[in-house]
């Protein structure tokens, strides 16, 4: 039985990422392998609800009102569209079917509007999940009602990178979400991009912020940039996916009865490093050709590797 901590350090975590790499596969797959079947892995579907024209800063957001990255903004989805998607998904293998709308937080009937859509995916019998931007309490608690089991909120980086990748939303808003959600009773999503020019201890602070919640978040996405033109980050250089795999390692050393999802950049990524990051702890991902507005690995491709390495939906 592994021991849930809250109370990590940031020189701890710092030291986990300075581990030679193979000691940290090491201990991180043996903490994998002492909480889940090493060999299953869950499914799960992203597909954007409401594209483009959203007023926050992000500076990795393709779908950003601030940036000329020639995406159109986009009224929202139909709640037909929608269930007809999620029916596609679940034939396809996925669980979970995760819905993102590009909002601040959501407002007035676009809310009524979405709730149909939870309540929707819920009859088809996936689990739900919705990143919708800030919450106020009353929302959460009518997702709830709705059927949504869990709520996404990014944090993206450490707290001190923070400010350098956004300015329309705080960290403590961010974090002031997740607390709502959770007092919901709605089930926490949260994790971050690599890449996005934040050193190791700005990683290391974001995965103390996570694993020193009063409860760890179930599902810790762990994302590698996609540069989109146009937006800041759009010309960065791309991270090497070893620090894609030590930010999963010791996210699953933090978390340990989390599930861990290798999320966007995955297309990016070659066989073997995908492997490496299954081995060090991922054991979620998203399937289906795109992820909002970014690319994913193909339904396809996903089929082959997982037969290849002997791997099994959850």
């Amino acid at each position: 039985m592994t021991e849930l901590r809250h109370d990590w350090s940031e020189g701890e975590v710092e030291a986990l990422f300075a581990l030679p790499f193979l000691d940290l596969l090491f201990q991180a797959h043996g903490v994998h392998r002492a909480n889940f079947d090493p060999n299953r892995i869950q499914v799960s579907r992203l597909l954007s609800i409401k594209t483009g024209g959203c007023p926050e800063d992000c500076a990795y957001c393709s779908q950003s009102v601030h940036y000329a990255t020639g995406l159109d903004a986009e009224k929202m989805m139909k709640v037909e569209q929608v269930i007809e998607a999620a029916a596609a998904a679940k034939r396809e293998g996925a669980s979970r079917f995760c819905m993102g709308a590009a909002w601040r937080g959501p407002e007035n009937e676009d809310f009524d509007v979405a709730l149909a859509m939870v309540e929707g995916v819920k009859a088809l019998g996936l689990e739900t999940c919705a990143s919708f931007g800030l919450l106020s309490r009353e929302q959460a608690k009518r997702l709830k009602e709705a059927g949504l089991d869990w709520y996404n909120h990014n944090l993206d980086t450490g707290p001190d990178h923070y400010e350098k990748i956004v300015s329309t939303r705080t960290y403590e808003d961010r974090l002031e979400t997740l607390a709502v959600a959770r007092d919901a009773g709605l089930h926490v999503c949260s994790g971050g991009i690599v890449g996005m020019g934040e050193a190791p201890k700005d990683r290391a602070a974001m995965l103390v912020t996570l694993a020193n919640m009063p409860e760890h978040p179930g599902s810790v996405p762990i994302n590698l940039l996609v540069p989109m033109e146009g937006t800041p980050l759009g010309e960065v250089e791309k991270a090497d996916s070893f620090d894609l795999i030590r930010a999963i390692a010791v996210a699953r050393i933090l978390m340990p009865k989390s599930l861990v999802r290798l999320s966007a950049g995955r297309a990016s990524l070659n066989d073997e490093a995908q492997a490496l990051c299954f081995y060090a702890g991922a054991n979620s991902v998203f399937c289906g050709e795109r992820l909002l507005t970014a690319p994913n690995a193909s339904p396809s491709r996903d089929r082959g590797l997982f037969e290849r390495l002997g791997l099994a939906p959850l």
